[in-house]
């Protein structure tokens, strides 16, 4: 039984849910100061 391919799908996994979840929470920095950006400038 080999252990590297399931090890190496896992990591692999790991990474797409990673850059998954940085563009969300980047998305959602930049929406956010945004809105502070909007909401100082009224």
């Amino acid at each position: 039984m080999s252990v590297t391919p399931s090890i190496k799908l896992g990591r692999r996994r790991n990474v797409r849910l990673a850059l998954i979840l940085a563009t969300v929470a980047a998305t959602f920095f930049i929406g956010f100061v945004a809105k502070i950006m909007l909401l100082s400038s009224h």
